[in-house]
Formats: structure tokens, C-alpha cells, sequence
């Protein structure tokens, strides 16, 4: 049985995040789907010179629908539910673009880092084809709401969820789901075979190796071609809360769109439900681990 937990908030009278929780926690493993959100707010579409579709370009679309079988194996899913062009809360929360606002930002924002800098902060500029999301100016008021509403929201339940675990098994290992363009799947080499997944473990510095070496050995079992760190090291989700030492373990999963989407219409095709299927024997073997695991891989370093 699952059970569904909705983060209540002011985001113009819906639900900004949601908690899949299992009957029971079984497992410090908990899956986080930051990028799959479809709820377009209107002030987005009011605002915006893109029409929805273009807008769902930056999406990890049905992300979380390939994760959604994490409960049933004791491990709780986390989504958000607004969309990443909104806002990006695998940013900074001060990752935020002077070009977008007409006053002046807070002292402390980040207006230099490489994210705002390619037009993709924490209030995104631009969606993943380059295309600009706005043709005027927005003023700060309007991504200070979207932070508390949206940002705040999704952070704070990432939080609990990991001191639950870590409350309960003295570990968490946090798999931070996406996907990625086909393109970023093309192969390094000229005859070698598509990437079709890309494990970021911020070259080791984000997780124990046996969380990532057992999500390779997973994956590659089921017939995957699998990288790690390249072109996807890990975003500001494994920067910031990664600490293997201190027992909290992120893992970044980039999944191939071409495996599961019709990237042009924005559709599931049908591989859709052959991955979701895979996905469910990833997260069978993922949260089979267990903190001694964890521990004696982190002592044997």
C-alpha cells in the first residue's frame, strides 16, 4: 500500500511537492524526481512568450512515472509537481540572472556561476533548446515567491526525507532521477554503442562507490550501456548534500529520452513501459542496500 503525502503551500492554490511513502520504510534508499513537474502554472504561461509545449522542453518528462514503484519496495518518491522552467531546485537558491529582473537583486546572489551565466538559474532564462522563456523583464518579488512557494517547499521534504533515514538506519542514499536529450546519449567515439545511462557520482566525491558501482552493475545486467560522470557529473542536489562520510549518499541517474520518449511531440512511446519496467528491478536491487554496505565501503577508502 502507498501512501501519498501532498507539501500544502501557497502555490497559487495547489500542491508545490509530493511524497510517495511506503506502508512501511524498509530502506535509507529514497528516489527524487526534481525535473518531471507538469503542473504550468498560469502566471508562467501569462508571462511567457513560449507556449506550453516549448515549455516543456525542460521538462524530465514522466521521470517520476517511470520511479512511481518505490513504495511498493519500502522507499518513499519525491516529485515535484510545478515545472523546471518555473523553477529549478537543482540550483542554488541565489543562482539568479541579473538579465531577467528590472530591480536590482539581494547583495548575495549568485550572479556569476556558470549555470546563471548559460541562462539556466534557479529562475531559468532560457528552456533546454536555448529558446528565451520571457519577453519582458520580471521583478524579484516575483522569484522570491516562486522560491518560497516552489524552491522552499521541495528542499524542506528532501531534507525530512533524508533525516527520517538517517534517523532510522543511521544512512541515507538519495537517487536523484532525470533524463537526459538523446543527443547528450550520442557516443564518445565514432562505433561505439548510445549512452543510456549517465551515473553521476561527482567522481566519487557524492556517494559511496557501492551505491554507484551497483546501480552500473544493475543496469549493465539489464543490457544498458552506461557511463559514469560524463557528460552528467551531478548537480547542485549531490554538491550540496552529498557527504558519503557523514552517511548521506546522492546519486544522480540521467536516463536516455530516447528510450522511453517521442522527444519532438512529448509523448511515451512504447518503450515506456519496458523501461519502467527496468527501472523497477533498479530500485528492487537499490534498496536491497544496507548501511553496513554503505559504511565498510566508506572505512575501506
Amino acid at each position: 500500500m502507498t501512501d501519498t503525502h501532498k507539501q500544502r503551500g501557497p502555490y497559487h492554490g495547489r500542491d508545490a511537492v509530493e511524497i510517495l511513502t511506503p506502508e512501511a520504510l524498509a530502506s535509507p534508499v529514497i528516489f527524487a524526481s526534481p525535473h518531471s513537474g507538469r503542473d504550468y502554472p498560469e502566471d508562467l504561461l501569462r508571462k511567457s512568450r513560449l507556449d506550453r509545449h516549448q515549455l516543456r522542453q525542460s521538462e524530465d518528462s514522466y521521470v517520476d512515472l517511470i520511479f512511481d514503484d518505490a513504495p511498493r519496495h519500502g522507499a518513499p518518491l519525491l516529485r515535484a509537481l510545478f515545472p523546471r522552467a518555473y523553477v529549478d531546485v537543482n540550483r542554488a537558491r541565489d543562482e539568479l540572472d541579473p538579465r531577467m529582473f528590472a530591480d536590482r537583486l539581494p547583495p548575495g546572489a549568485d550572479t556569476r556561476s556558470s549555470r546563471v551565466i548559460a541562462g539556466l538559474g534557479v529562475v531559468p532564462r532560457i528552456v533546454a533548446d536555448g529558446e528565451d522563456i520571457y519577453d519582458r523583464k520580471l521583478h524579484f518579488a516575483d522569484a522570491s515567491r516562486r522560491l518560497a512557494e516552489c524552491y522552499d517547499p521541495y528542499h524542506v521534504a528532501l531534507e525530512r526525507l533524508i533525516e527520517e533515514a538517517c534517523a532510522q538506519f543511521g544512512c541515507a542514499v538519495v537517487i536523484d532521477c532525470h533524463s537526459m536529450p538523446s543527443a547528450g546519449g550520442a557516443p564518445f567515439r565514432s562505433g561505439e554503442a548510445p549512452i543510456d545511462f549517465v551515473l553521476g557520482d561527482r567522481f566519487g566525491s557524492s556517494c559511496a562507490p557501492v551505491v554507484t558501482a551497483l546501480a552500473e552493475e544493475t543496469l549493465a545486467g539489464l543490457g544498458y550501456e552506461v557511463a559514469r560522470n560524463a557528460p552528467y557529473a551531478g548537480g547542485y542536489v549531490a554538491v550540496s548534500y552529498g557527504r558519503p562520510a557523514k552517511g548521506v549518499h546522492i546519486l544522480q541517474v540521467e536516463i536516455n529520452r530516447t528510450l522511453y520518449l517521442d522527444e519532438q511531440r512529448i509523448t511515451r512511446t512504447a518503450g515506456f513501459g519496458e523501461l519502467r519496467k527496468a527501472m523497477t528491478a533498479l530500485i528492487a536491487r537499490m534498496t536491497k542496500l544496507r548501511p553496513d554496505d554503505l559504511w565498510m565501503a566508506q572505512a575501506a577508502e
